[in-house]
């Protein structure tokens, strides 16, 4: 089933506001919170995690129906990217060194930033460039 592709995007700017406070505040408790969105993003679909119910319930009505849909796998596996580059920020902020954490999270932060911004998912695009490259299963 194809999924509005103004979730992912709402999902990306909500995403980009908590870890550009990450970067700011180096709250380990908020990183490990977008981490779980990850994580559920990636495991159960994009338009899963909190951010995607918020979408669903709050915005989507105000906004009327979509116009344009997509594939849910790319943005899941967008959603897996993110939840590795967030979790070597916790290891970063958690561990050491924490330019590491930063590091990650800025990673996370500039994809999140794309998607909301000027709608080009990263992780989406490898995705589909992966697909590309990748031999056919039988």
């Amino acid at each position: 089933m194809d999924i509005d592709v103004r979730g992912p995007r709402f999902g990306a700017a909500v995403t980009t506001a908590v870890l550009a406070i990450v970067l700011v505040t180096s709250s380990e408790v908020l990183l490990a919170w977008q981490t779980l969105c990850f994580a559920v993003g990636a495991t159960a679909g994009a338009q899963h995690p909190p951010y995607g119910l918020l979408f669903r319930t709050v915005v989507r009505p105000r906004i009327g129906p979509a116009t344009q849909v997509e594939s849910p796998a790319p943005p899941r596996f967008a959603q897996g990217v993110g939840l590795v580059f967030a979790l070597v920020g916790l290891v970063g902020y958690g561990w050491g060194p924490e330019w590491l954490g930063m590091a990650a999270t800025g990673c996370a932060l500039a994809a999140a930033f794309l998607n909301a911004v000027f709608s080009y998912c990263l992780g989406c695009e490898a995705y589909l460039l992966l697909r590309r490259v990748a031999p056919a299963r039988r």
